[in-house]
């Protein structure tokens, strides 16, 4: 199905937005951001942008892109989507790779998180897929530098890899967003975290930490029915940690209250290609505790307080320390809006524009 009024002879970019059946995984929220940036602007290229996309959100992005929807049986006979000149697959686990060589493959690589949570013949399956994937690429893309470097250790014979950091998408400032439902009470100060509830997000050290810190409730976001999940959820039962909440998924409009109102932003991730959590949350002027762990180091840069060891008392030190500093230094806050504003997918998407025009 496509809907459009380019004609039809120009040259054609399809963009992999498969991931949006996934709307609330960090993957599916930069797909989102795509669809939405494509259709407010797709009119003003010399070539077509079409979506591949779920087909639930075939035309709800405007008549400025052409969709086409997202079916099982590409993943097997790719060919049958026809008639494009430059492929960009949004990321590394699509699974949907065109076959036809003289279709230009750009490829954008997150993570290699697979090196450190997988091993025996699941490691062997993801090395050989990602292998597959980058021998089809004509362009390969990392969200950061440590991602970039990553790459580089496992496949040192790749050449040319560029670094585009991530966009951001970022709340109306006139946007209170909505208060979540229960489990959250609305009541007392709160530190917030979010991310699927999985083991290299590490939120367990967080568990100790806040029996230091009675004063403060932690709000989890994310979708938690994960064993790493219920391990959660039988400590802060068994071990009776009562400002602790799980709160499951949460809407944009939900995300965007708790980013707002929450007392500090804490992000303990041992994993992350990016870590677009950190820079959503500096944006709304908060302080941020993180972990300086794979690419966050990075990407938090000089505005963010890391901590040095997952050890309870540390955590608590440095979650009171960050508070108190920005108390007292109300200008960190502007600082840390201003830097994150530095991600802006108006910046992400003009680059990944000049990449397409080099391989058209």
């Amino acid at each position: 199905m496509m809907f459009g009024n380019k004609e039809p002879h120009i040259k054609k970019v399809l963009v992999d937005l498969s991931i949006l059946k996934h709307i609330n995984c960090g993957l599916g929220q930069i797909a989102y951001n795509y669809a939405k940036y494509f259709g407010e602007h797709a009119d003003e290229y010399e070539f077509e942008i079409h979506l591949l996309l779920p087909r639930s959100y075939v035309g709800r992005f405007g008549n400025k892109v052409f969709y086409h929807v997202s079916l099982g049986i590409y993943i097997l006979f790719p060919s049958l989507l026809k008639g494009f000149d430059v492929w960009h697959s949004i990321h590394q686990l699509s699974k949907i790779i065109p076959l036809d060589g003289s279709v230009k493959n750009l490829l954008t690589v997150h993570d290699l998180n697979f090196i450190y949570e997988k091993n025996g013949r699941k490691l062997e399956r993801a090395a050989n897929r990602l292998n597959y994937r980058l021998q089809r690429a004509d362009k390969i893309v990392a969200i950061s530098n440590f991602a970039k470097s990553d790459l580089l250790k496992y496949c040192p014979e790749l050449k040319d890899v560029e670094v585009v950091y991530n966009g951001v998408e970022f709340g109306q400032s006139d946007d209170p967003g909505s208060m979540p439902a229960a489990p959250f009470d609305g009541s007392g100060k709160f530190l917030f975290t979010i991310g699927q509830v999985v083991e290299k997000k590490n939120f367990h050290v967080l568990l100790d930490a806040m029996k230091l810190m009675p004063e403060y409730n932690l709000y989890i976001a994310g979708n938690s029915s994960t064993s790493y999940g219920n391990m959660i959820r039988e400590r802060i039962n068994s071990e009776q940690i009562t400002n602790v909440i799980l709160l499951g998924e949460i809407s944009n409009k939900e995300r965007t209250w708790m980013y707002s109102n929450c007392e500090a932003f804490v992000f303990p991730s041992m994993f992350e290609g990016f870590g677009l959590p950190v820079i959503e949350a500096l944006s709304y002027g908060k302080p941020v505790v993180s972990s300086k762990m794979t690419s966050l180091a990075e990407i938090g840069s000089t505005h963010v307080f890391f901590m040095d060891s997952f050890e309870a008392q540390h955590i608590a030190d440095r979650v009171r320390t960050a508070v108190q500093e920005y108390a007292e230094h109300p200008e960190l806050a502007a600082e840390s809006i201003e830097y994150a504003r530095s991600f802006t997918y108006e910046k992400h998407i003009k680059r990944y524009l000049e990449i397409y025009r080099s391989l058209l």
